[in-house]
């Protein structure tokens, strides 16, 4: 029998049955579906993901303190900090690789205003800062070299504060205390958003370092050490090579001889981000493997309603094989039939799934992202349920002894 044939008969066996087909197919419409949700959730986190770590910064390298180590047992990242301004200055003389350098002076702070308080981080930068992390001014300015030379006391503003303590009202110009220290407000940062780790990175002041150093009281007035130094190179293929300058000029500040341990670390965006896309890839492909087994559950329903029209179409069977088909028309027959079961429901459930993906991420403000590579791989896995679950009731029906079909009742 010709192809065209085979296909036909198949589908109007199909059609004969209509309600058990669409039953059958429910099964392979709910385990895409899954499938196709489960992939675009994972995926729309990648997405995020990568938007929030690029929201740090334009290629980024952070260095912070090294660990200490008492007793031989190592005290963990961040224990030593041998972190100071010359180093910053070394490395802004000196390295080739890079686009800017700010040391980094933190200090938690309740800032006042006429309106209200609010709790919240201080960063005391220098002018590379806005560069280093590709953050514009949205109202005034950015502080100036000069400011930073003289100690002025002047803040630049995250969006969060703005909202909360200033409410409307445009903040530049106006006063902020820090520490019973008065700022003048010069500009407001552009809103960022949150980080993949869920903080807000609006809710920020930032000063010139060397007022964070000399003006505001408590342990960082006159403090020699800073929390960390950003840098950032001029594109992502430097970082490999500006690492390596960074550490050969922080070893020589710190002079540290040949068989020290570096007494500081150095981490750059591109880590984080490969590691969070990672495990975020791991987490999705999971998802969609244990949705997968709803596909299982659809296959065997397909090879259950395969049997039993096996059974049902015996004396038909019978029939085309004493007047001539082959057992190969009857196998493939009975496979079309399945295929096109599970290939049709494959096809509904992507639709399905690509809806279902739509209203969750409206519902719940999730991103979602659905790869084309996805679809491919739903649907032909859908096939190649409808020939695995099917093989065995083809291969029955074309096996029949037509003698004993033609007798069946």
């Amino acid at each position: 029998m010709k192809h065209a044939t085979l296909v036909k008969v198949a589908t109007q066996s199909i059609l004969r049955h209509k309600m058990r087909m669409a039953l059958t197919m429910l099964g392979i419409v709910i385990g895409v579906a899954a499938v196709i949700v489960m992939i675009a959730v994972g995926q729309g986190a990648q997405s995020r993901i990568g938007e929030q770590i690029r929201n740090l910064g334009t290629n980024l390298i952070v260095i912070t303190a090294g660990s200490s180590t008492q007793g031989g047992v190592s005290q963990g990242a961040g224990t030593f900090n041998r972190l100071t301004e010359d180093d910053a200055l070394k490395l802004k003389r000196e390295a080739t690789l890079l686009s800017g350098v700010s040391p980094v002076v933190f200090a938690p702070t309740q800032a006042i205003t006429a309106s209200g308080n609010w709790r919240t981080i201080v960063n005391g930068v220098s002018t590379d800062y806005p560069i280093i992390r590709d953050w514009s001014t949205q109202a005034g300015v950015f502080f100036s070299d000069s400011d930073v030379r003289t100690a002025r006391k002047v803040a630049v503003i995250g969006a969060t504060i703005a909202k909360n303590l200033y409410q409307g009202t445009d903040p530049v110009g106006q006063q902020i205390q820090l520490r019973n220290v008065p700022f003048s407000i010069i500009g407001v940062l552009a809103p960022k958003g949150q980080t993949a780790s869920g903080n807000d990175q609006d809710d920020v002041i930032v000063i010139p370092y060397t007022t964070a150093k000399t003006r505001l009281s408590g342990r960082f007035g006159g403090w020699s050490r800073i929390g960390q130094i950003l840098v950032s190179t001029s594109s992502a293929s430097d970082i490999p090579a500006a690492q390596e300058e960074i550490r050969a000029i922080m070893r020589e500040s710190h002079k540290l001889g040949e068989d020290a341990f570096d007494d500081f670390t150095i981490r750059n965006q591109n880590e984080l981000q490969e590691a969070a896309q990672s495990t975020t890839k791991v987490m999705s492909w999971l998802l969609a493997a244990i949705a997968s087994i709803s596909l299982l559950v659809g296959g065997i329903g397909i090879m259950n309603i395969m049997l039993v029209s096996v059974t049902e179409r015996t004396r038909e069977i019978g029939i085309r094989l004493a007047i001539g088909a082959r057992q190969s028309d009857v196998m493939t027959q009975f496979l079309i039939e399945s295929i096109v079961i599970s290939s049709v429901g494959g096809i509904i459930g992507i639709v399905v799934g690509a809806a279902g993906a739509l209203v969750l991420g409206q519902v719940t403000g999730w991103s979602t992202s659905i790869p084309p590579s996805a679809v491919a791989i739903a649907v032909g896995f859908s096939a190649a349920v409808g020939v695995f679950f099917g093989l065995y009731p083809a291969r029955k029906a074309s096996r029949l002894d037509p003698i004993q079909a033609l007798r069946y009742e």
